[in-house]
């Protein structure tokens, strides 16, 4: 897949008012500087797409994106949206935003009929996290679709890496029996880029009922 163009649509605040045009919707999600912006501003290839912060909580809103691809260097055009989802584990913002965040993202993911797949980050500089072991159980209780990506693999030796997923994945057999396709990435070395690309590209594929090359 090749991105031709990227460009913002929209901030919702709750699922009813975002955009109704029926397009192909992949939403991203995690913790708290777990390097979200970074990621979207590496897969679509523009630098200041989504705003990048070292400050917790940033994304308050349900932020759209228009994504214009082709498969082929002179392929047919088709469009997605990309949707940046405010974080989960914000402790250091009110009672009253961490609740309203949190009603927003659940009246999202589970009313949100265009919800194509969700890619729930996990940094993979860390031993696995009750916080994010709690949401995904949550999304099997939701039958949300998610795969997941691990960030920030160039921050840590690869070993370290592949010992975090691995133990992730350990913990997740605890409470489900198959294991979601997941990809590991860096936003700095452009790692997975291509990969998640690509199964972009396949979904869209198959909402259009055609085969993936």
């Amino acid at each position: 897949m090749e991105i031709k163009s990227a460009a913002y649509l929209i901030s919702s605040p709750s699922h009813e008012k975002c955009p109704q045009k029926n397009l192909p919707e992949y939403a991203f999600i995690g913790r708290s500087n777990v390097g979200k912006s970074s990621l979207i501003n590496m897969i679509t290839g523009q630098k200041n797409l989504a705003k990048t912060s070292g400050t917790p909580g940033k994304t308050q809103l349900i932020n759209y994106f228009e994504i214009s691809s082709t498969k082929s260097k002179n392929g047919p055009k088709e469009s997605w949206w990309l949707v940046d989802l405010p974080g989960y584990g914000y402790a250091k913002r009110s009672l009253k935003d961490r609740r309203r965040w949190e009603q927003m993202i659940e009246g999202y993911l589970r009313k949100r009929s265009q919800l194509t797949q969700l890619m729930v980050l996990i940094d993979s500089r860390h031993e696995p996290q009750k916080i994010d072991l709690a949401f995904i159980n949550q999304l099997g209780a939701w039958q949300v679709p998610f795969v997941l990506v691990f960030t920030k693999s160039d921050k840590e030796k690869p070993k370290v890496v592949e010992r975090n997923v691995e133990a992730f994945f350990k913990a997740m057999r605890e409470t489900w029996q198959f294991l979601p396709r997941y990809f590991v990435t860096s936003a700095e070395k452009k790692i997975g880029r291509d990969e998640l690309l690509g199964f972009i590209a396949a979904c869209n594929d198959e909402i259009k009922g055609l085969t993936p090359q």
